[in-house]
């Protein structure tokens, strides 16, 4: 009995884990050095709470920084803005929502095509790799 109830125990306590949401983790950019050390590169995610498309697209990119390869996003900063919080941003993207830029060496930020929630992390990370490489 009691090892029925310690399995059950663990089942529920597995699933609770499976269904809270995961927190997602930042990076903190680089400075940009001449002293032969890689510029870090930076990629800017535009989402707002409680947006289905911007909480899987953060999962699967999640798991894309994670991997390695020929395509690691390991020098890769990213930084997840809400919308919410600065009226520009929400103005300008409150219907395009998830919205990934790359900052380019200048500061400024080159919006990167749309992600279709469809694609795979591997695919995800190939296509982030590949507009850093352009």
């Amino acid at each position: 009995m009691r090892t029925a109830m310690a399995a059950t125990t663990l089942h529920r306590a597995t699933l609770a884990n499976r269904l809270t949401p995961r927190r997602f983790r930042f990076r903190v950019f680089s400075s940009i050095s001449d002293g032969g050390v890689e510029a870090r590169r930076q990629l800017v995610l535009y989402s707002k709470p409680g947006c289905c498309l911007c909480d899987g697209l953060k999962e699967k990119l999640n798991v894309a920084f994670s991997l390695a390869g020929p395509h690691s996003l390991h020098s890769v900063d990213l930084q997840v803005r809400d919308i919410t919080t600065n009226p520009e941003w929400e103005h300008k993207y409150q219907y395009e929502i998830p919205v990934l830029a790359r900052v380019l060496p200048d500061g400024t930020e080159e919006v990167l095509p749309r992600l279709s929630p469809r694609l795979g992390v591997e695919l995800i990370q190939k296509k982030i790799s590949t507009a850093f490489d352009q």
